[in-house]
């Protein structure tokens, strides 16, 4: 027997390109877009994905998720500190380090240079990080923008507590924007 053979188990296609885009419209399948880490492409890629679309056996019509950090607290200053976590650990990938995600810090300032502060922003830039309302304006900006089916979040955050927290205000903005 071949393991899940007859179960129907969803096939996407997660990409973080224009190429991906293009061949989840080629093959019919639903596209998760990347933009947690890579939003350069992601208006283009979803307008190719939706224009080149066809029909299979899987998916009828374009569906589309995109993906996006989000770091939220009770206040932005709070939020703000967080994400030095990310931050960090971005700064680290692009010289070569690896480990766990670190803690925050008070202030990113002497920890990266100034080439590699604008390489993470750039990568983190679709990042929503801020108190219930900064979050909730970011992601209605998000969906409007996008019309995204879908939206996939991310949370890298030190602290286990912290990062439930986030995803529980996360979860409210949702149900607030429903």
């Amino acid at each position: 027997p071949v393991p899940g053979h007859g179960s129907k188990i969803p096939v996407w296609l997660l990409g973080s390109s224009l190429y991906s885009a293009q061949l989840a419209a080629q093959m019919g399948l639903p596209f998760a877009f990347a933009s947690h880490f890579a939003p350069d492409m992601l208006l283009q890629a979803l307008h190719l994905y939706r224009t080149h679309f066809k029909p299979s056996e899987r998916l009828e019509k374009p569906y589309a998720t995109v993906c996006i950090n989000i770091v939220a607290a009770d206040s932005n200053r709070d939020a703000e500190f967080l994400f030095t976590s990310m931050q960090q650990a971005f700064v680290k990938l692009r010289r070569g380090e690896t480990g766990q995600l670190p803690p925050p810090i008070e202030s990113m300032d002497s920890f990266w240079s100034p080439a590699e502060q604008y390489g993470v922003q750039q990568a983190l830039g679709m990042s929503l990080v801020g108190d219930k309302a900064k979050v909730r304006h970011g992601l209605l900006s998000v969906l409007r923008e996008t019309e995204a089916d879908e939206i996939m979040v991310n949370g890298q955050i030190f602290d286990h507590d912290a990062r439930l927290h986030s995803f529980d205000l996360a979860m409210q903005v949702r149900e607030e924007l429903m």
